[in-house]
């Protein structure tokens, strides 16, 4: 039988040459600044590229700490004392945080190795101008942070924000968005990006917590609205960035979300209180009641018509009767939520720092007519302004979806050149270099 100090030291060597191991396949881990290759049109703003390659680094920096004190204690007189199990639990510690360092470095990298990618990744740069733009408020009310996109399969799209925890422990420092794949390229990819943006927007204005208390106190005034609250508080995060995205592309939002929604009947008016989004069928709704409420047009009202038209609502009575309690609240929930005047707002509206009466259909309609003869200002634009500018006019029918396609095409590869550009410096230079 081998003596037990034979066993202990041999535990002890194995666990010694898997500890340094690890440190070899950290070193693998390095900044993306020096291992993926894009045009420079794709890259990542330096904002983003800089605060995910630091925020590696630092992990990277305690990861390789944990191991050398981890060996560190393998050689010391209280290593060579202790048991070999509990050497192993030290080791497995050490072992789960350099994978949680792996996933992190994962999160990051589907999101910036598509940059490499023909065609995509000039496409994710312009929509990382979408978004930045999207986000962007005037007054000083936050610092947005970056924001990455990247694509994916799957119907719908998704953001890990920024300043969240990460797996493993850390801070996010860019959102990371992922849209679908599906939709590029057409005006209804803003629907799914602007959404998502409206998550991060809402967390940094804490505009949940603010509503929150509002739809609690129409709940205490009893009477049989007080389901519909209920049901709307449950799905406030999901209301929200709608409303983010109406107010930033008006209809474009809308006509994305119905071909999200889109799904066989079952799905359309299935009720499931583990979601957080409302039924499909009545979010559709609700995204036409908010257009209503933040621009007032025919066009709200003929779209839900046609939507009824696709999905005739035919129910139980029960159901019928709670769908519609939900829908005779809607105005009310419209109106709330434009008219909120959240703390970090400093007394103004969410209709008034979005500046929505700035986008109405009529405002949209005018910019597109002007931007036909002079194509340069719709260049210049902001490019949420552009997208809901070409979704208004592909809604009223002035521009067919080969030509949106196109026209997107070059708005995207033009938004990224631009970024780049800026990024070099060479626009202050020579403020003419786009023309």
């Amino acid at each position: 039988m081998t003596p037990i100090s034979a066993v202990a030291g041999a535990a002890a060597r194995l666990l010694e040459q898997e500890a340094r191991a690890l440190l070899t396949r950290l070193a693998q881990v390095k900044p993306f600044a020096l291992q993926e290759t894009m045009v420079a049109a794709a890259a990542m703003t330096p904002a983003a590229q800089s605060a995910i390659d630091l925020h590696l680094l630092a992990e990277r920096r305690q990861v390789r700490q944990m191991v050398e004190e981890f060996l560190a204690w393998l050689t010391s007189s209280a290593g060579r004392a202790a048991p070999p199990a509990f050497g192993q639990r030290k080791f497995t510690m050490v072992r789960l945080r350099f994978n949680a360092a792996l996933t992190q470095l994962d999160i990051f990298a589907d999101a910036i190795t598509q940059r490499s990618e023909s065609e995509t990744g000039v496409w994710l740069a312009g929509l990382d101008a979408v978004a930045a733009d999207a986000l962007r408020l005037e007054g000083n009310f936050y610092v947005a942070p970056p924001v990455i996109c990247y694509l994916d399969r799957g119907h719908g799209a998704a953001i890990r924000r920024a300043r969240t925890r990460l797996p493993g422990g850390g801070e996010n420092p860019v959102a990371v968005i992922r849209v679908p794949r599906e939709r590029m390229i057409g005006s209804g990819i803003a629907s799914s990006l602007i959404h998502e943006v409206g998550h991060q927007a809402a967390a940094l204005l804490d505009l949940v917590e603010s509503v929150r208390p509002l739809l609690k106190g129409l709940q205490a005034n009893g009477g049989p609205e007080r389901v519909a609250w209920q049901y709307w508080e449950r799905c406030l995060s999901e209301i929200v960035a709608d409303f983010w995205a109406v107010a930033r592309v008006g209809i474009t939002s809308t006509l994305g979300l119905l071909a999200v929604v889109a799904l066989p009947r079952y799905f359309v008016f299935r009720l499931s209180l583990d979601d957080p989004h409302p039924v499909p069928w009545l979010r559709l709704k609700l995204s036409c009641a908010l257009g209503r409420a933040l621009y007032p047009h025919p066009q709200w009202n003929q779209l839900e018509q046609v939507w009824e038209t696709l999905y005739p609502p035919e129910m139980p009575d029960e159901q019928r009767a709670l769908f519609q309690l939900l829908a005779r609240t809607m105005p009310g929930l419209a109106g709330l939520l434009a008219n909120h005047r959240p703390p970090k707002l400093r007394g103004a509206s969410l209709a008034e720092v979005l500046r929505v009466h700035e986008r109405t259909p009529a405002k949209l309609a005018v910019y597109w007519q002007t931007w036909l003869q002079q194509r340069d200002e719709m260049r210049r634009a902001p490019p949420s302004l552009a997208f809901a500018v070409i979704g208004q006019a592909r809604a009223e029918g002035h521009i067919t979806p080969e030509a949106e396609s196109r026209l997107l095409t070059k708005l995207l590869r033009y938004w990224a050149l631009r970024g780049a550009l800026d990024a070099s410096g060479a626009i202050a230079a020579n403020p003419q270099a786009l023309s």
